[in-house]
């Protein structure tokens, strides 16, 4: 999985198709896309007229989390096949856990779809440590990713214990805390150091984490250009130490149907 990817929540339609095509053609060779986005038929399309081959680009999507069971979590993935043109997807999450949830039988959905080749890799996203531990230890898919909310100002110490025990990424949404955390004087000061903007400071701090990716949306060439512009970026520990002062406890992303985060 590459490090830094292009998130495409909310873009759709024509804007979607422009904004995946000037990201391949800047150098993304990752795309993140989901069922509840909307945009897997564009974002498959862009994939298709951008020329860039199939093979060099990694996709992500995601089954929404009303699909409970296996037999309608593998009806919505290849449905998600079907809507993106392709005949697998490098990587296929449950996007979220649900109260009433088979985990085991999601989970052999998963193993399976993954055994036929449409997935290349599996995974999970917002399951918070102590579900995705329960996931794990049921030894049913081999899980390789956790999604998650992540930025400089949301601390997921206990979520990235598990992940580098278990020797799986965690894939970071949200990870320029949808523009807030950008105004913070931390950041600024960082940037001013060393000549990067304080988008690229957010996203160069969890991009040091060790097996963690990131996926902020951008729809322009040059926010697109910019988010690139981190992964160049390396900083110190004075930096990290200015950075790990913010307030830790921000969540943007929130639904009504959200997990206990403390799980």
């Amino acid at each position: 999985m590459p490090a830094l990817g292009l998130g495409t929540w909310p873009m759709r339609g024509a804007e979607c198709e422009a904004g995946v095509e000037s990201a391949l053609a800047l150098g993304y060779r990752h795309l993140d896309t989901a069922e509840m986005y909307g945009n897997e038929r564009e974002v498959g399309t862009a994939l298709r007229r951008s020329g860039v081959p199939r093979g060099e680009v990694f996709v992500t999507t995601k089954v929404w989390w009303d699909r409970t069971a296996g037999p309608a979590l593998r009806e919505a993935a290849l449905a998600s096949l079907d809507r993106l043109g392709l005949d697998h997807v490098d990587l296929l999450l449950i996007h979220w856990p649900s109260p009433g949830m088979d985990l085991p039988s999601l989970l052999e959905a998963l193993a399976r779809l993954r055994e036929e080749g449409r997935a290349s890799a599996v995974g999970v996203s917002n399951f918070p440590a102590g579900m995705l531990r329960r996931a794990l230890g049921l030894r049913i898919a081999p899980l390789a990713c956790v999604q998650v909310e992540h930025h400089v100002m949301l601390d997921q110490s206990r979520l990235l214990e598990v992940t580098e025990q278990a020797g799986i990424v965690l894939s970071s949404y949200t990870p320029l805390g949808k523009g807030d955390v950008l105004d913070h004087a931390a950041l600024r000061a960082v940037a001013g150091k060393h000549g990067a903007t304080p988008a690229q400071v957010a996203l160069a701090a969890i991009l040091g984490r060790g097996r963690v990716a990131a996926i902020p949306k951008a729809q322009g060439v040059e926010r697109q250009r910019e988010n690139l512009g981190a992964l160049d970026l390396r900083l110190d520990a004075e930096d990290l130490a200015a950075l790990a002062a913010l307030p830790q406890d921000r969540r943007f992303v929130q639904p009504d149907f959200a997990p206990d985060w403390k799980a």
